[in-house]
């Protein structure tokens, strides 16, 4: 095999046999690639394309460069994947909910990656939760509480780390063939059996548009189901956050919210439409309405709060934690209202924006290695549609110090529009795929 016969063919229209794409995944592994290589690689991908038949071959090689979990359990192990956006919590309540139905839920998360939040900087702001956790201690806390949120070991789809750090600097993070790939290498590495991929579309999320989100989530898709994995997908709004809430201790909050029947917006309704999808697709619900009603129940019999706790409790947090998250989150100093500019509604959002207010407070990184303030964010924003005379509070704005929040308040103020019209709010779930 030669690096350089797999770019040309690449780089020529053709697709590379799967053998060749084994091997350079193998080659990105274990070093046998070279940065420019791979960078070649990525750049040819991203303008030539490849097959389906080509998605699927580099996904499984990729999945193989590292370690494949396989379980014993006596249910299906279940998973859901998002696209990313702004106040989007639903892991903290989907994988507990799902737990509470039957299923186990392996979740390999992720960090914050530019304007979204990431689920496991989410978790750590629990005092005592730890997601980097071995094999055996991972196996031991799905066992228990029949889910757990991890970070990926060094061994889960190593070529996926290599690739991904080459397109991020040379520009070609947007191929739709790699994006995929990069997705499905680590979900289908957890040895699953069923995943429902949550795919945005709007102001704050990647995919500003239906034909983008529709394409990437038709490639996901159909790659994973040819992989041998039960997917389906849901287009979802995120012209608007899912929570009123953004940042890691404040969507925590949300989150118990939720589970503890506080809360019964976006978030909640999200979280059963995903979970409904799964369950079906994985034979513990007869369809997806039955799935729907199932993870309901979960949640307002208080099963999946117990889950949540059981788990927390399992990676180091304290316990009864989700009866009383405000004992333990940490807080902001400084909290600030946000006054409306005039009287009017709220008709639209600029959900990168707001995203981006997050992390200029310190809740995201900017560059690698940013230490994060857990407790910086913003709360109680109020959702597009709502009536506000001026002043009238519109959210909080959560920060370290003084100046940070007055600067904060103004970045929100811009990136909320008031109106004189009544805004036409586009519904939560877009469209189903698979």
């Amino acid at each position: 095999m030669d690096a350089r016969r797999i770019i040309a063919r690449l780089r020529d229209g053709e697709t590379p046999s799967r053998e060749d794409l084994q091997w350079f995944a193998q080659g990105l592994a274990d070093g046998a690639v070279s940065d420019a290589q791979a960078g070649a690689f990525a750049m040819a991908a991203l303008l030539n394309g490849l097959s389906d038949d080509g998605r699927v071959a580099l996904t499984l090689a990729m999945r193989d460069s590292g370690r494949v979990l396989s379980w014993d359990l006596d249910g299906p192990v279940l998973d859901k994947h998002s696209t990313g956006g702004v106040g989007d919590c639903v892991s903290l309540v989907l994988a507990p909910a799902l737990a509470a139905c039957g299923a186990y839920v392996p979740m390999i998360s992720g960090r914050g990656l530019g304007h979204t939040g990431g689920t496991l900087d989410k978790l750590e702001a629990i005092p005592g939760v730890l997601t980097s956790v071995d094999e055996a201690r991972f196996r031991q806390i799905v066992d228990r509480a029949g889910c757990a949120i991890v970070s990926a070991t060094h061994d889960i789809a190593p070529a996926d780390r290599r690739l991904y750090a080459i397109r991020d600097v040379t520009s070609t993070v947007e191929s739709l063939d790699l994006i995929t790939a990069s997705i499905l290498s680590k979900k289908l590495a957890a040895g699953l059996d069923g995943l429902v991929l949550d795919v945005k579309i709007g102001s704050g999320a990647f995919m500003k548009n239906m034909d983008e989100a529709k394409s990437l989530a038709e490639a996901l898709v159909g790659t994973a189901n040819e992989a041998g994995c039960k997917t389906a997908a849901v287009i979802s709004d995120m012209n608007q956050p899912l929570a009123p809430s953004l940042g890691n201790a404040l969507e925590v909050a949300a989150s118990c919210a939720v589970l503890t029947g506080r809360d019964q917006g976006a978030l909640l309704d999200l979280s059963a439409t995903l979970g409904g999808v799964v369950l079906a697709g994985a034979g513990l619900a007869a369809d997806v309405p039955a799935g729907h009603a199932a993870m309901m129940a979960a949640i307002s019999s208080g099963e999946a709060a117990e889950r949540f706790g059981r788990m927390i409790a399992a990676m180091g947090g304290p316990l009864r934690f989700v009866e009383d998250p405000g004992r333990f989150l940490p807080e902001s100093t400084v909290i600030r209202e946000i006054p409306a500019p005039c009287d009017g509604y709220i008709s639209a959002m600029d959900g990168q924006a707001l995203g981006m207010v997050v992390v200029d407070l310190g809740g995201g990184r900017k560059v690698e290695g940013d230490k994060i303030d857990y407790a910086v964010g913003l709360s109680d924003i109020a959702p597009l549609g709502t009536r506000v005379r001026k002043g009238q509070p519109m959210g909080r704005v959560h920060a370290a110090r003084m100046g940070d929040a007055e600067a904060a308040v103004r970045s929100v103020q811009a990136a909320i529009q008031v109106g004189e019209v009544m805004p036409d709010v586009p519904p939560l779930i877009r469209e189903g795929i698979g």
